[in-house]
């Protein structure tokens, strides 16, 4: 019965998240009016087309949510990321209201998120992955990415460093917790082709005009996290 309690309430979940993109339609980051110094385009953050992912995420998790709540919700395979996916969704169905009036309290959500999201990327079971494993996957890599990427635009926005280094520090920490992941996960490349689409938007976003630095940066971590694949056991 409790494994029943937890298997809808990730229904739940999945629902007040992808719900919460109708209060804030097109977010697309954050406004460069929302800071004290205004930066048109961040070379942290990754081209507008990339975002379009988050259609993939959502769909893929409400089918994974009804299908384990209607298929597999007392199936202890399925049991132990449930409920670190209910906090991160949780937490993420008030992020696009916080992110619109305040990016540093947004910045400082989207990391619980993504806490909980790599706890349950760790807890997924091994039984229908494309159904368990590769949506949590996906969500976990793609908030690997925008995690640091809000951290890279507020550290911008506010100043505290000149934008190119401040893309540089937040993709090296993205790109260092990515690897760690990937290496120790030893399974999921889901979660690492989802970071890999995020460095490839941050390069279109750099390439006219080009910051040598910053793509330079991405493609050594591309090149990195395809490397750790071969470690993986599937």
């Amino acid at each position: 019965m409790q494994t029943l309690g937890w298997a809808w309430g990730l229904v739940l979940a999945t629902a007040a998240f992808v719900g919460s993109y109708f209060l804030v339609p097109g977010f697309n980051g954050f406004e460069p009016g929302q800071f004290p110094r205004v930066i048109d385009e961040p070379p942290v953050q990754p081209s507008g087309y990339a975002f379009a992912i988050w259609g993939l995420i959502y769909l893929w998790l409400v089918i994974a949510a009804l299908f384990g709540a209607i298929r597999r919700a007392e199936d202890s395979d399925w049991s132990a990321y449930r409920p670190w996916m209910i906090l991160s969704l949780g937490v993420g169905a008030t992020w696009l209201p916080v992110a619109s009036v305040s990016p540093l309290l947004a910045t400082a959500l989207i990391f619980a998120m993504l806490a909980a999201a790599l706890k349950a990327v760790f807890r997924v079971g091994i039984t229908d992955r494309w159904l368990q494993q590769a949506p949590v996957a996906i969500y976990a890599g793609w908030l690997t990415a925008a995690a640091c990427v809000a951290l890279g635009v507020v550290l911008g926005g506010y100043g505290i460093l000149p934008p190119t280094p401040a893309a540089l520090l937040s993709l090296i920490l993205a790109l260092l917790i990515a690897l760690t992941v990937q290496y120790r996960l030893h399974r999921a490349p889901e979660y690492g082709l989802t970071v890999i689409w995020a460095l490839v938007g941050v390069i279109v976003q750099n390439t006219d005009p080009l910051n040598t630095a910053v793509v330079g940066l991405c493609i050594l971590g591309i090149i990195a996290i395809l490397g750790l694949r071969g470690t993986d056991t599937e």
